[in-house]
């Protein structure tokens, strides 16, 4: 029984002198949390000598949730990419157990009857390795059966990213109108496919609405925990500013609730101190 808790980035120019030291700053951002979005291979693959600097970095009980690259999901939409793929998993190899999924996040004009070519793309890869999907179009929440049964012929995970606390009420800062522009309203979902669920969670850059918006997905992870399963929750606000921190609060608060579940690492100290209130 694990919880892992992360944000999208491992460095912020929020968090450097404030947060969390200068310096190695992935080493840094792992003694806050134990997980990270890896969403810089969306943009390109990394070099395989990068990626074991990554694995140097953390400890072995670190996870990456590592997403494929735009050329195979979006520019290719799943087909035809099987040179780009065995690139990119040579490139990510050095990470070995600290991959804890590849993440397949899907554009928003892939739609139900593309559901083949995911078939056809998870059937495909690798064995022994933990993969999640993340879609965009609202029909697959209208109807979720087809891509749960795809899905699930895969032992695939369904990422949801929940943004219905976000976008409750109009932006307030210069950070939620850019977030209001770029990030999809996708309907709540809160089912678990497998034992490792991955949640993405977008709150506001007002703390006390994050942590109020969250409560959900508290509950959620104390019942997961409870039937054996091991979720993951990324805390995303609009700013990020915060971030770390309050992915560590959200492990407190379900830490208080499962008493039994592990820790997490003592933080660096920062430069100065961080009130959440």
């Amino acid at each position: 029984m694990r919880l892992h808790v992360g944000c999208a980035q491992w460095t912020h120019k929020a968090w450097q002198g404030r947060i969390m030291p200068d310096g190695d700053k992935l080493r840094s951002y792992a003694s806050w949390c134990n997980a990270v979005e890896g969403n810089t291979t969306f943009y390109a693959t990394p070099a395989r000598a990068t990626v074991t600097t990554w694995a140097e970095q953390t400890e072995a009980d670190f996870r990456f949730v590592v997403k494929l690259p735009r050329t195979i999901t979006h520019d290719r939409r799943l087909q035809h990419a099987e040179g780009e793929l065995r690139a990119f998993l040579h490139a990510i190899e050095p990470l070995g157990s600290r991959l804890h999924a590849l993440w397949i996040q899907l554009p928003g004009s892939f739609a139900p009857g593309d559901l083949p070519a995911l078939d056809r793309f998870l059937r495909g890869l690798p064995a022994g390795q933990r993969y999640a999907v993340e879609v965009r179009d609202p029909a697959f929440f209208t109807d979720s059966a087809p891509l749960e049964e795809t899905l699930g012929r895969a032992g695939a995970e369904w990422v949801p990213f929940d943004t219905t606390e976000f976008f409750r009420t109009p932006p307030t800062s210069a950070a939620e109108r850019d977030a209001w522009a770029k990030k999809p309203r996708t309907p709540l979902r809160t089912r678990a496919l497998t034992a490792a669920p991955i949640v993405r969670y977008l709150g506001r850059d007002d703390q006390a609405r994050t942590v109020e918006g969250w409560r959900r997905w508290v509950d959620a992870a104390v019942a997961w925990l409870r039937e054996g399963r091991s979720p993951t929750i990324f805390i995303h606000t609009p700013d990020n500013a915060d971030a770390p921190a309050l992915a560590r609060r959200f492990h407190a608060e379900v830490r208080a609730r499962v008493p039994e579940l592990a820790a997490l690492p003592d933080a660096e100290p920062m430069d100065q101190p961080l009130t959440l209130f």
